[in-house]
């Protein structure tokens, strides 16, 4: 199995449990925090902004404008930060099978020319309201709908501005799974299924 697999989700569907569970199965690295810690020592940045603006294009901007002021001009660091995210993220890919979870991984690498098995991970409202809540340590619903559609709106704002594409497109993806409809242990052994293909050819 030599194929490098990015998973995309929508905000509560699991995306990121799921990736960790495949990674475990096919025993290979799973990449999440780790991009984040690579990007922020070699962009300088701190590993607050960082995340930040790893998969949100607003809330960078909401951390620095307290910190230079409004009436001061200040270069965009999201653009610098994608750039060497993205460096660390195509790093990861060259050196062997891995899962990289969100960050425009499918495209990334489909520019990079590098072969790779795209996945999204998506839920009903009511699966990912649940597991948001989980998240989030609340059960009030006004809350957890608030927060899921903030979510989901800062990745399909950073994914349009990075690709150019519209996020959760499925032509983008090689698969894509309802994980509320089929279940995380589902949605493992499908990824893990379609990954091997061709192994024993």
């Amino acid at each position: 199995m030599d194929r490098i697999i990015t998973i995309s989700r929508e905000y509560g569907a699991g995306g990121h449990s799921i990736g960790q569970r495949v990674a475990e199965r096919l025993g290979i690295p799973f990449y999440d925090k780790d991009i984040l810690r690579q990007t922020a020592r070699e962009s300088g940045y701190s590993p607050e902004l960082v995340e930040a603006g790893g998969e949100d294009v607003s809330r960078v901007d909401a951390i620095l404008r307290p910190i230079v002021g409004s009436s001061v001009f200040y270069n965009d660091p999201q653009d610098a930060i994608h750039d060497v995210q993205a460096a660390v993220m195509l790093r990861f890919a060259r050196q062997g099978p891995c899962v990289l979870l969100g960050r425009g991984g499918n495209i990334l690498l489909r520019r990079a020319g590098i072969e790779g098995l795209a996945v999204f991970i998506h839920a009903d409202d009511v699966h990912r309201a649940i597991r948001t809540g989980q998240l989030i340590e609340s059960e009030d619903a006004t809350r957890i709908q608030r927060h899921m559609a903030k979510k989901d709106a800062s990745r399909r704002a950073w994914y349009a501005r990075y690709t150019g594409r519209r996020w959760g497109d499925c032509h983008d993806y090689g698969l894509c799974l309802d994980s509320g409809l089929l279940g995380y242990d589902r949605c493992v052994d499908l990824i893990v299924s379609a990954a091997r293909i061709g192994e024993e050819a």
